[in-house]
């Protein structure tokens, strides 16, 4: 078991890494990574699963405490991420598949890998985690009825199916690990050091799965949908910390809905575009992975060196498991 745990930490902290060399391998061998592109709505799952052993109400706590941040946090998660994709898909003349992929990286909630940002990032850990929770738990109906509105004129969207899907592949899993964890408290205890772990294992394969189904996009549109992926992760970062900043918060407060608003749940992106649209449209997502994982620890490093106003939040819940790495979601 402390193998086990050694090696979980070790694969979280390492996982932008891990991402780029499976992509690239994916890229150069795809034959043997094809077969796994009709396991991506399962390793999700896995994936969602995990979040949901470490759920807790507590979790919560500071959406009845402080509830301004988390609903600002919020509001900036479903509103600024989506009109930047809209708006650099347009303004980059993206071919439609490509664009109504990068709408839906746009539209999907954050990633839990920004928990662990924030908390390298010395933000509030709380706010991150339920900012994350939340997006999450409100994804069934924000995330359809977003990319209907966005991305209806590039590729039909089918809202009832999509919100079937989000329910499948996210809240039916969280709310299994939440039962897991509230009625087997002892054994969830002994496993949870190695729950990154499975989540990184998970997210590798389904990026290797993609990449493989892509392997020829790539080579013809992988840098414009880089630039499209960079552009978008640096708007999120930067309109999300001003509009904190514009709406008086704190800087514990302006670091986590930076990260939080900054980095999506792209493996949820990967799932929902591979079955509801092509591979290709899933492409944005896959390079979300990558690059969402490189530009949040150069900005949770920076961030770490300076100091911040007020007291950093640190979840005591979850301390145990973030800093060891990804959990969920990227």
């Amino acid at each position: 078991m402390k193998m086990l745990e050694s090696l979980s930490l070790f694969a979280g902290k390492y996982f932008a890494v891990w991402v780029i060399l499976i992509a690239l391998l994916a890229f150069f061998i795809p034959e043997a990574f094809l077969g796994f592109g009709s396991y991506i709505t399962i390793l999700l799952g896995v994936v969602m699963f995990g979040m949901g052993l470490t759920l807790k109400p507590v979790d919560f706590k500071i959406v009845l405490t402080r509830p301004l941040p988390v609903v600002i946090g919020v509001a900036a998660q479903f509103l600024i991420m989506p009109f930047a994709a809209f708006a650099i898909a347009y303004l980059l003349k993206l071919p439609p598949e490509l664009a109504a992929g990068l709408v839906l990286l746009g539209c999907v909630p954050g990633g839990t890998a920004s928990n662990v940002m924030v908390y390298l990032a010395k933000g509030n850990l709380a706010l991150s985690v339920a900012m994350t929770s939340l997006s999450t738990l409100m994804a069934p109906i924000m995330t359809p009825l977003l990319l209907l509105l966005l991305a209806g004129q590039w590729l039909p969207v089918d809202p009832l199916a999509m919100f079937q899907s989000i329910i499948q592949v996210i809240i039916i899993p969280i709310a299994l690990g939440f039962l897991v964890q509230r009625f087997f408290p002892g054994v969830v205890k002994k496993g949870i050091t190695i729950v990154p772990l499975i989540s990184v294992a998970a997210i590798l394969i389904i990026v290797s799965a993609v990449t493989a189904a892509n392997a020829q996009n790539v080579i013809s549109s992988g840098f414009i949908v880089f630039l499209a992926v960079f552009l978008h992760n640096g708007f999120g970062l930067l309109l999300g910390y001003l509009t904190a900043m514009a709406m008086g918060l704190s800087e514990n407060d302006r670091r986590a809905i930076s990260l939080e608003v900054g980095m999506q749940n792209s493996g949820l992106g990967v799932a929902l575009a591979t079955a509801h649209f092509s591979p290709l449209a899933a492409l944005p997502s896959v390079w979300g992975a990558i690059w969402h994982n490189i530009s949040g620890p150069i900005l949770a490093t920076v961030w770490s060196k300076k100091p911040t106003t007020g007291t950093q939040a640190v979840h005591t819940a979850r301390t145990g498991s973030v800093p060891a790495g990804i959990k969920a979601g990227k």
